[in-house]
């Protein structure tokens, strides 16, 4: 048995190599010491060094082999610990299971209707009698060709037969109005955004280690409200006015929208037109069924002298109006990572939006209160001078001056 200066004497050598060896230097390099000193040196070694009394027999049996280790090589061929599958055939099989979203899966399994966390995953796989951990569930989930995967939005709902139909007529109402030098413009609703300390989708630079501290919780302010921003978009000369709402989302204030871009930038561009069109959705404040929208259209028709028509594009089609690609968008990347925490904020970020192509967009609050569940009477709808067109009159009509 050596005594404690040679074994000191290995642990100092060691440790200066040691950063330098891979697995097989360190086997090898063990069992040379081991082998120089002769008797007791595999344990002499071993507690030096903290490598097995195993690792260096295998490192001196390397050594004296006929047949040396290929070059490259850590092990030989079926060295190392073996894989979890090799003692619990069927782990593959069980995780397959409960990740396989179709008839597959276990209806009863917990993780049926809960998230498919590598920790979820493994809290099953163990109550069922499995010994695995979550990076060998990782490995097996990339094996067996899964990935993490979020949602993507493309499924449009049932197609209507006449989807194409209206997209085509509705480029022929837009390619008249502009060729006749007459405004046609796009218009919908943005997405609701809730006023206050709010973390906002994205990101934007800062000074580092210094993030923008905002609420924990996205629960509306009461005393704050919400922004509601309307959009009109002027399809040719790429302009837009947005109303921010204090109150509701209604045909009336849609309408007032579409009134102010007129007032303040339509009427000076386009000298005394005799028609407007309007391209919108089939649903929300500018529906195709929606009475007040019509309503309130009626009474614009009269205060302008124009008549107005109106193409909705078809129910789940939404994504195709052009206000979502041309405005919309560029406004949510503009304000990305900015909590909008006061209805300022959010209408001098609107109004800086801007694009290469030449964006123009301008913005105000619309401070107006409208009531909800206004009611328009039949006796009201009669009195609006309404044409529908030939080709599906319920998506395509004009409103005339009375």
């Amino acid at each position: 048995m050596h005594d404690a200066q040679v074994i000191d004497g290995l642990e100092l050598k060691f440790n200066a190599l040691v950063g330098d060896l891979d697995e097989r230097g360190r086997r090898r390099w063990a069992a040379t010491e081991a082998m120089a000193l002769g008797y007791g040196g595999i344990t002499a070694v071993s507690l030096a060094t903290g490598l097995s009394d195993r690792t260096i027999r295998n490192g001196i049996e390397e050594l004296q082999s006929d047949t040396p280790l290929p070059s490259g090589r850590q092990r030989r061929n079926g060295g190392g610990r073996k894989p979890l599958e090799s003692s619990q055939h069927d782990l593959i099989d069980a995780v397959d299971r409960l990740v396989e979203p179709t008839e597959r899966g276990d209806p009863q399994s917990p993780l049926r209707w809960t998230c498919k966390s590598l920790s979820n995953l493994q809290r099953e796989l163990v109550s069922q009698g499995y010994r695995v951990g979550r990076t060998k569930i990782s490995n097996i989930l990339r094996s067996l060709g899964y990935s993490l995967q979020g949602n993507r939005k493309t499924r449009e709902g049932t197609d209507h037969p006449d989807r194409n139909a209206q997209f085509e007529h509705i480029a022929r109402r837009v390619r008249a109005c502009q060729r006749g030098g007459r405004p046609a413009v796009s218009v919908d609703t943005k997405k609701k955004e809730t006023l206050g300390k709010k973390a906002n989708v994205g990101k934007e630079y800062r000074p580092k280690g210094v993030p923008l501290e905002v609420d924990t919780h996205d629960f509306p302010d009461k005393e704050l409200g919400k922004a509601i921003p309307y959009g009109v978009y002027d399809i040719k000369s790429n302009e837009a006015w947005v109303s921010v709402g204090i109150s509701r989302d209604t045909g009336e204030f849609a309408v007032e929208a579409i009134r102010r871009w007129w007032r303040r930038m339509g009427k000076k561009r386009y000298k005394k037109p005799k028609r407007l069109l309007i391209t919108a959705d089939s649903g929300g404040s500018n529906g195709h069924r929606n009475r007040l929208w019509k309503y309130e259209l009626q009474r614009l028709a009269d205060q302008t002298g124009m008549i107005i028509e109106v193409c909705h594009y078809p129910p789940g089609t939404s994504k195709w109006n052009k206000i979502e690609h041309r405005l919309f968008c560029h406004i949510t990347r503009n304000w990305r990572g900015v909590p909008l925490e006061s209805y300022q904020i959010v209408v001098s970020l609107v109004g800086s939006t801007r694009t290469a192509e030449g964006l123009e967009v301008h913005c105000r609050v619309d401070e107006n209160d409208y009531p909800k569940g206004r009611k328009i009477s039949d006796a009201e709808m009669a009195n609006i001078k309404i044409k529908r067109n030939a080709f599906h009159g319920d998506w395509n009509y004009e409103i005339k001056p009375r």
